[in-house]
């Protein structure tokens, strides 16, 4: 009976993101199939909903999303490496900034303590800040609900920052509606394979963000080799995107606006924060470089990297800069988040 309930409410989360994304896409919606699940599964879980995010799903849809990410990459990208450089340089340094703000906002502001308020400030993934942060003794609640209110209010702010100040919309990927029938059979065995192949090869190497980082690798590959050509179709990207936007909705189930407005607007002040830091750093590349803004920001914003590749991908922007700066940026924050903890604690 649990388990006829729990589909119950994972098909009503999906049919109200279907439902969000079709009214985003009629609005004319920035991100619609993104966005629009997005604020109406959250508004759903606000409301006390009997909504489930469909985390089953997102296993499959986060190795289909790598694949996707990889057919952007072309030899041509290559280079243009040198361009990352100074990207990659000051990413440390935007790193401690990003968070120093935010760390700040969390203890003078929200008055979180010192462990809670270190790890909800730093810009990793949720689940990997959630569960270094439990184990430090923090409060794995206002962690979780710092991280997912990040994603969320990031993926919003820059989608309005591209619809309204750049111009930019796109419902699919950037790249005009691709049929099904666009690819052949063999074009989706292997993209299929590079999906599967790619998640065990990178777990088994200890890759960062395994489950898009090995099929990226595997699609850029077969792409480049010439033995995939045709662009991803649009309706597995719409799909992924669906389900992204929903779980992330889902993430606030439980928890009314009432109950945690306090906890959601200090989170807010956080992500504003390390977003305008984001545009400094972005147009300081931008300007050196010769790059587009949209670009630079995309790599620098403090989203999730799934979210913020999936993004990437449908602005139609370069996708491998982008994904490639986010992945050492989680990487960054994992391996020296705990160092830095005890060296914070160690200070008199």
């Amino acid at each position: 009976m649990r388990q006829i309930r729990r589909h119950q409410d994972t098909g009503l989360a999906l049919t109200i993101g279907v439902l969000s994304g079709l009214l985003g896409y009629w609005l004319r919606m920035p991100l619609p199939w993104m966005l629009g699940p997005m604020i109406g599964t959250t508004t759903a879980a606000m409301l006390g909903w009997p909504v489930r995010g469909p985390d089953k799903l997102r296993p499959i849809v986060i190795p289909v999303i790598g694949v996707l990410l990889g057919s952007g990459i072309t030899a041509e990208l290559f280079g243009q490496l040198g361009s990352w450089v100074l990207t990659l340089t000051l990413l440390p340094i935007f790193l401690c900034v990003a968070a120093g703000f935010s760390y700040v906002v969390y203890r003078k502001l929200g008055h979180y303590d010192p462990v809670t308020a270190f790890y909800a400030a730093m810009p990793g993934g949720l689940n990997e800040m959630l569960i270094l942060g439990g184990a430090a003794g923090g409060d794995e609640k206002k962690i979780a609900l710092a991280h997912a209110a990040r994603v969320l209010l990031v993926i919003f702010l820059v989608v309005l920052y591209f619809g309204v100040f750049l111009g930019v919309r796109s419902g699919a990927g950037g790249r005009g509606f691709v049929p099904l029938n666009a690819l052949s059979l063999a074009d989706y065995l292997i993209l299929g394979a590079c999906a599967v192949l790619g998640v065990i090869g990178a777990r088994r190497l200890n890759l960062p963000a395994a489950a898009v980082f090995g099929p990226m690798i595997l699609s850029g590959a077969v792409h480049i080799a010439g033995w995939v050509h045709v662009a991803p179709p649009s309706v597995i990207i719409i799909t992924a995107q669906i389900v992204i936007g929903t779980v992330i909705g889902a993430r606030f189930v439980g928890a009314t606006l009432k109950e945690i407005s306090r906890d959601i607007g200090i989170a807010a002040v956080a992500t504003f924060g390390m977003l305008a830091i984001a545009v400094a750093f972005a147009e300081t590349v931008a300007r050196v470089m010769g790059m587009p803004l949209s670009q630079a920001f995309l790599a620098y914003s403090p989203g999730g990297l799934t979210e913020m590749s999936l993004l990437t991908l449908t602005l139609g922007q370069d996708i491998a800069y982008v994904s490639v700066t986010h992945i050492i940026r989680i990487t960054i924050v994992i391996a020296i988040a705990p160092t830095v903890f005890r060296l914070i604690q160690r200070r008199p």
